[in-house]
């Protein structure tokens, strides 16, 4: 049913098939005790249900990217694939976060891990000094790292992977307003962006046999993790201990003990 087919709920504005009008998105978060019409509240848990199942998506991907970034870098000696793993393994946390989200917000329980999201965000922050000085000192000691054809086809699979989870992801939390969901699409949009920089490295080194793209592509990656822990930062200090949508004030989630 459109979105504009149905008069919004008389109480707190939603649309049949949209929270983005919601003058109460406190109470549409509680998909329990939703103000809205049986069927607005089906649709929101349907949304919900679909995004859980991408984040599931996202899970088996990132084990992938883990496994096969972080084993073929050290195989290779590549500094850019290690840490392209490392920021996969932060994902992968961010994921799991944010399923708990969803199932919370479908079953009415608004509790939500901020102390997982304060580790995700430290891992973050800690993968910059960690892969930032072992490039250095690689680079000082003249390690030439390989090619790594495992870590191009990884590479492949986030670039082909990646948008249709960022797109969807960003597109269910608009529809419900769903913050974790929001930023969870970023963060999948970020790693599509570091796996453009991360293959066009590898290609370089594996067919042109220029060893110090690898350098070049983890800066460009270590670019891309710094400007996430920062964002992830801010937006905790700007939430402090609640999960609140920035264009919406009001929201307010109250984090679980």
């Amino acid at each position: 049913m459109p979105s504009g087919s149905a008069a919004p709920c008389p109480t707190c504005g939603c649309l049949e098939t949209s929270c983005a009008t919601c003058n109460d998105p406190n109470a549409c978060i509680d998909s329990s005790s939703c103000c809205c019409s049986e069927s607005h509240i089906a649709w929101r848990q349907s949304r919900l249900q679909s995004a859980e199942r991408l984040e599931y998506y996202s899970l088996a991907w990132m084990s992938v990217e883990v496994l096969g970034s972080i084993g073929a870098g050290l195989l290779a000696g590549s500094l850019a694939l290690m840490a392209f793993g490392g920021d996969s393994l932060v994902e992968m946390l961010s994921a799991t976060v944010t399923v708990r989200h969803l199932k919370g917000d479908i079953s009415g329980d608004r509790s939500y891990g901020a102390g997982t999201a304060r580790l995700s965000n430290a891992l973050l922050f800690s993968l910059i000094p960690i892969v930032g000085v072992g490039a250095l000192y690689s680079f000082l000691n003249g390690v030439r790292p390989d090619g790594s054809l495992v870590g191009i086809a990884v590479a492949l699979g986030a670039l082909a992977f990646m948008p249709y989870l960022w797109f969807q992801k960003r597109k269910i939390g608009r529809e419900t307003r769903c913050l974790p969901l929001k930023i969870d699409a970023v963060e999948s949009a970020t790693c599509f962006l570091m796996s453009v920089a991360l293959l066009a490295g590898l290609l370089a080194e594996s067919f042109f046999g220029l060893w110090w793209a690898d350098y070049l592509a983890a800066g460009v990656i270590l670019t891309f993790v710094a400007r996430e822990a920062i964002e992830s930062r801010r937006e905790a200090a700007d939430t402090g201990d609640h999960f609140v949508d920035p264009q919406h004030s009001a929201v307010e989630v109250r984090t679980g003990q």
